[in-house]
């Protein structure tokens, strides 16, 4: 049969929806290929110094020598295969010597605590110069940047100023870390992101850098955030407020449900206010590149062997629980949390690798029929499973190419 519309009707149409392809484009660009750290570490400003991973490191391996038991143990406690733990405690044990800290962040705000004005001058500077440090003695984590103080009205000036001193220290001897990257908490209004970005131009003038380059993330912390006086999502709007310099939304677990009114002693990341706020947030950066973060708890593992295994089950299970939700980073506020960190996600990561293998040799025409019929977007989400397990250790690249999938992950 011959069509009946010629060329001028795909004009009209093309015409029509122009606008619209190009803020799809500009807003949703799609998911960024740069490396997500599978956690964020929180040092308060105070105790930060140049060998913080270092000390994280060897804290974490202690914590494993001293308390952990057998293997199968071990797996029963953090109720993970045998298996898949007795493949991942070396890898693990690698991780936490090599590199046991993906992404760090200087705690000026809460970790603080009381400070005066010129203790927080000279911890500014003195933290800026240790992250330089760090570099340069190659002891710096692929991601690291400072937390400072929201930018709400009786905060804010003390924010700016700690940002100005920490970047100037970082600055004083060579070129802002690639992964370089600020924290700003407790935000409530899109005027907050506004003026982070605003601000964050002004330090780029200041110090002589590219435009563009500083970059920034947002904690959830607030009810505002998620749900606007008028019913609307504000945590919308904020990712596309920032002029591209926003590179993440991290949950905060304990403001937001003490803002809600959650009783101290059921504050948890499997709180139902949690679930709906982590929801929000996934739905507003679904396709804009801006990565997401789950929060923490603060049931840290110290003490007796008793205490700390109980602490590890809950860590991975709370771990495990982000992973299977599309979390696939979150916060980790003590060395002894590292070990349930890194044998949670590896052992995520590798209990699924023989399904989403086998399904991206089947897609590719290499393997059996498995049942399966995948589109193209669970296959962009089977190489992206994978792509994360490799970035983060979780196997090898030996183990990756024995697969035959380095170029269906690619």
């Amino acid at each position: 049969m011959k069509a009946r519309l010629d060329h001028t009707v795909l004009a009209e149409v093309d015409g029509m929806l122009a606008g619209a392809d190009a803020d799809a484009a500009r807003m949703y660009p799609g998911d960024q290929d740069a490396r997500q750290p599978v956690h964020t570490v929180y040092v308060p400003a105070h105790t930060y110094t140049a060998d913080a991973v270092r000390s994280w490191g060897a804290a974490a391996l202690a914590a494993l020598a001293d308390h952990a038991p057998g293997t199968d143990e071990l797996a029963r406690l953090l109720d993970l295969p045998p298996a898949v733990v007795a493949a991942s405690l070396p890898l693990v044990r690698d991780k936490l010597a090599r590199e046991p800290i993906e992404d760090l962040r200087v705690d000026f705000e809460d970790g603080l605590g009381p400070c005066s004005d010129d203790d927080e001058d000279a911890l500014a500077a003195a933290a800026g110069a240790a992250v330089r440090r760090a570099v340069e003695q190659g002891t710096c984590p692929p991601s690291i940047g400072p937390r400072v103080k929201s930018f709400e009205a009786a905060t804010r000036a003390r924010g700016i100023r700690t940002l100005d001193l920490f970047l100037g220290g970082v600055l004083a001897g060579g070129p802002l870390p690639d992964g370089f990257v600020v924290t700003l908490p407790k935000v409530t209004t899109v005027a907050q992101v506004e003026a982070m970005d605003r601000l964050c131009e002004r330090l780029e003038d200041a110090y002589a850098l590219p435009r563009g380059r500083l970059r920034f993330e947002v904690q959830v912390e607030t009810p505002q955030v998620i749900l606007a006086a008028d019913g609307t999502a504000t945590v919308a709007r904020i990712v596309h407020a920032a002029s591209g310099r926003l590179s993440g939304l991290h949950y905060g677990t304990y403001d937001y449900s003490a803002a809600c009114g959650i009783a101290a002693g059921y504050q948890s990341l499997e709180h139902p206010v949690a679930d709906h706020a982590r929801a929000v947030m996934q739905l507003a950066a679904a396709g804009t590149g801006v990565s997401i973060s789950d929060g923490s708890t603060n049931v840290v593992p110290v003490g007796d062997s008793a205490a700390v295994r109980s602490a590890w089950a809950l860590h991975a299970r709370l771990v495990r629980r982000s992973l299977e939700r599309g979390f696939y980073q979150g916060w980790d506020l003590h060395p002894a949390q590292l070990p349930t960190r890194y044998l949670a996600t590896y052992a995520f990561f590798r209990a699924g690798m023989a399904d989403a293998s086998a399904r991206l040799r089947d897609y590719g025409g290499e393997g059996g029929v498995r049942g399966v019929q995948d589109e193209p977007a669970t296959v962009h989400a089977l190489a992206g499973f994978v792509r994360r397990g490799l970035d983060c250790g979780a196997f090898t690249e030996d183990e990756l190419e024995a697969g035959s999938l380095r170029e269906v992950v690619r």
